[in-house]
């Protein structure tokens, strides 16, 4: 067993396991975007970043692949941790504003303001649909091409791969294709207006030809005559 200390409070772990999972297992709540159970760690979304160590040596690290060791000081929610975990934010949304999953975090850690010019991407690069495709599925069509600011996701040589199976598998798993945000002002606010409110087929009386959040969504619906749901705060919008 490995012996560590988390915001304070010692436990203990198997051997093996990562700093985020000991973190998990002692209930202190550590935000995850590329990271999937079922799937090795990649830590290419770094929002699961913590400090480890002490003093001038402290550093921050990606808790999903950074392995539990004897003695390891680590906090989860200081000063440095907690900006640094806005910054991500702020440019995962500059990447794809119109995620819901990535509006929903931006919510749920009160990132209000966006700094960076928003590029509307398809793909942040987290590569869950890389490895869901390769160790779930065992079928690896696609991969990550190229490097730099040319890196992208896709079959070798853009060619239909003949291994693919059109399960779904990558769709499923991606955060920038599933539910889509459609909020009024995409270029000036920060939404998370449907964050909090439940889903539509829970008021079938009054969203009745709703099929699900974003279709259209419930949040834009409630505040089609004042306030922009795009405007309004979560705990607005709860409210109403």
């Amino acid at each position: 067993m490995i012996t560590l200390k988390i915001n304070g409070v010692h436990t203990s772990v198997e051997k093996g396991a990562t700093v985020l999972e000991a973190a998990q297992f002692l209930g202190f709540p550590i935000p995850t975007l590329c990271h999937m159970e079922g799937l090795s760690p990649y830590g290419a979304c770094r929002l699961c970043v913590v400090e480890i160590g002490e003093g001038h040596q402290a550093r921050l690290v990606t808790s999903c692949t950074y392995p539990a060791t004897e003695g390891l000081v680590v906090r989860t929610a200081s000063n440095r941790v907690l900006r640094a975990r806005r910054m991500i934010i702020e440019l995962l949304l500059a990447s794809c504003p119109q995620s819901k999953v990535i509006q929903d975090i931006a919510s749920a850690h009160g990132v209000r303001q966006q700094r960076f010019r928003q590029e509307h991407e398809d793909c942040i690069l987290c590569g869950l649909c890389v490895r869901m495709c390769k160790e779930q599925m065992m079928a690896g069509a696609i991969g990550f091409r190229s490097r730099g600011e040319k890196r992208s996701i896709g079959t070798p040589f853009d060619i239909k791969s003949e291994v693919c199976r059109l399960c779904g598998g990558c769709i499923y798993v991606c955060p920038a294709c599933q539910l889509r945000c459609t909020y009024t002002e995409p270029d000036k606010a920060i939404c998370g207006g449907c964050a909090n409110l439940p889903p539509p087929c829970a008021e079938k009386e009054k969203f009745d030809d709703m099929m699900c959040y974003m279709s259209p969504c419930v949040a834009c619906e409630i505040n089609k005559d004042g306030k922009s749901g795009a405007q309004r705060r979560p705990e607005e919008s709860k409210a109403s």
